[in-house]
Formats: C-alpha cells, sequence, structure tokens
C-alpha cells in the first residue's frame, strides 16, 4: 500500500526570512494523524533567506539530520562545532541528553534550501554527538547512495535507529529499484518528479509504502529524492 502526501497539503508557514513546509505535525502545525510515520518523526522542507537563521535553541533525545540541497548552512553547537554545511553535504546530531544549537545561512546573496529530518532514537539518554560527511553527485547519480544508517557502512553517517537513507540523482527514463521487504519505506522528492510504483510524484511530494516488498522509481526528467526504509 502506498499513501502520498502531496506538496501542497503539507503545513506551510512563510516567516520572510523563513519559508517552510512541514510534512508531519511541527511548530504551529498540528494535525493528529500526521505525528510521524515510524521512527521518522519531523520532515520538514525549509529556505532561509541569507544572513537569517535560527537562534540558539535546545534539543533533547532525537536524531536530526541535514540535507543541503543548495546553498550552505552555517552551524554551532554546544559540543563545540562550528562547521558551514553545503550542497552534497548530510550533518547527523545526536541530540541525547541534550544540547543547544544555531543554524545561519552565512551567504549574503544567496537563500538556502534544505531537509530537516527527525528520527526517535532506539533509546533516550544518549550522549550528544555530532557527524558530517560529503557525498559526491555521483554516489547517488542513477543509484540508490546510502547516506545515512546505523552501522554507516560505506561513509554514510550513522543514526542510533534501524533507519537508513538513501539519495538517488534520475534523469528522464532513468529506473532503480529497491528490495524494501517486509520493512517500511518512505519516499520525499527532493526536485522534479518521478513515477513510484506506477504512481506520478511531483516536488515536495511524500510518500508511505507498507507491505510494498519492491520500490521501483523512475525519473520523469532530472529529478531528486530520498527515500527511508524503515523497521
Amino acid at each position: 500500500m502506498i499513501s502520498v502526501i502531496r506538496s501542497d497539503q503539507r503545513g506551510h508557514f512563510n516567516y520572510g526570512w523563513l519559508d517552510t513546509y512541514h510534512t508531519f505535525s511541527f511548530g504551529d502545525y498540528y494535525d493528529p494523524s500526521r505525528m510521524g510515520f515510524r521512527q521518522l518523526r519531523v520532515l520538514n522542507e525549509d529556505r532561509v533567506q541569507p544572513g537569517k537563521g535560527f537562534g540558539e535553541h535546545p534539543h533533547r533525545d532525537m536524531e536530526i539530520v541535514t540535507y543541503i540541497v543548495a546553498g550552505a548552512l552555517e552551524h554551532r553547537d554546544s559540543m563545540g562545532h562550528g562547521e558551514v554545511i553545503r550542497r552534497g553535504d548530510v550533518q547527523r546530531m545526536t541530540a541525547g541528553q541534550g544540547i543547544t544549537h544555531s543554524e545561519f545561512n552565512p551567504s549574503r546573496s544567496d537563500p538556502v534550501h534544505l531537509l530537516q529530518i527527525w528520527i526517535l532514537p532506539e533509546r533516550h539518554g544518549l550522549e550528544p554527538s555530532y557527524e558530517q560527511r560529503r557525498f559526491a553527485d555521483d554516489h547517488m547519480r542513477g543509484r540508490l547512495g546510502l547516506v545515512a544508517s546505523r552501522d554507516g557502512r560505506g561513509g554514510a553517517v550513522r543514526v542510533h535507529q534501524d533507519v537508513e537513507l538513501y539519495a538517488c540523482l534520475l534523469g528522464r527514463g532513468q529506473a532503480v529499484r529497491h528490495d524494501l521487504g517486509s520493512r517500511h519505506g518512505w519516499v520525499q522528492v527532493v526536485k522534479g518528479a518521478i513515477g513510484l510504483n506506477g504512481r506520478a510524484l511531483s516536488a515536495g511530494d511524500g510518500a508511505a509504502a507498507s507491505a510494498e516488498p519492491l520500490l521501483e522509481f523512475v525519473g520523469d526528467g532530472e529529478a531528486e529524492f530520498l527515500l527511508f526504509s524503515l523497521s
């Protein structure tokens, strides 16, 4: 079974400095039927204007993954990390026992476009930690490139949960398959359009897949999407 949330069905707020879409309940957007999917709790698509960002704020007991679509984001946290993450970078922060951090767009001219992903951890009270990896487009062009997993295989960032996150770039007519088996999948289209087991998905659309042992993706023009494999 595949269930689709269209881009315009998401929660949407435009604060001027921040244009944000929420697939699941978050902040001022609350829908009791959309409290996440399996271990995936938050999936926000953010566009932050130049020189703007999120001031210092706390987190606890969450795996936070940031996927940069375009532009750059400057990160600082209470663990002493100060990094600028750019297109191709994937960042994982384990909030665990508690951290504070800030995120700003350091550019004077260009907005930053990112996906903010929260995953429920396997247990509470983990030691806070930080990890960042760069993935070239070739890692995901015409294939499902692993960018986050529990075991960190192939250079993926490690998440403290039985979740695998893949990124993929497809051209028109290109196809890839994924054996989901008895697991559950969430697909998020970042750019362009794809077919998922015969269903048409466009940028901003998300789809939950359960009892779908095999997923087939077909590009409709230049497309970029994420696949979450969830237990």
